[in-house]
């Protein structure tokens, strides 16, 4: 089986972008401190626990998410490959 490395890395990008966005949510509505979510704005650039910093967060989140995705897909099938087709 071979697994589609777009639909993989979309479904990826779309996990990691709403786990960031909906995260933020929760904790602006909590009123927490954030402390662990405010660390991400050292790899996401503009991020920050507010309204306008999730959606920054949600676009950041996919674009690792959907890297991620399609390298994993990528590493599968051609893992696959090497070890079936011998």
């Amino acid at each position: 089986m071979e697994l589609r490395r777009r639909a993989f890395g979309l479904s990826m990008g779309l996990m990691f972008g709403l786990t960031v966005l909906l995260g933020t949510w929760w904790l602006l509505l909590a009123r927490s401190d954030a402390y662990i979510f405010s660390r991400l704005g050292t790899f996401f650039i503009g991020y920050s626990v507010t309204v306008l910093g999730s959606f920054i967060g949600f676009i950041w989140g996919f674009v690792y998410g959907f890297g991620i995705g399609f390298l994993l897909a990528w590493f599968y099938n051609s893992f696959c490959r090497w070890i079936y087709e011998r």
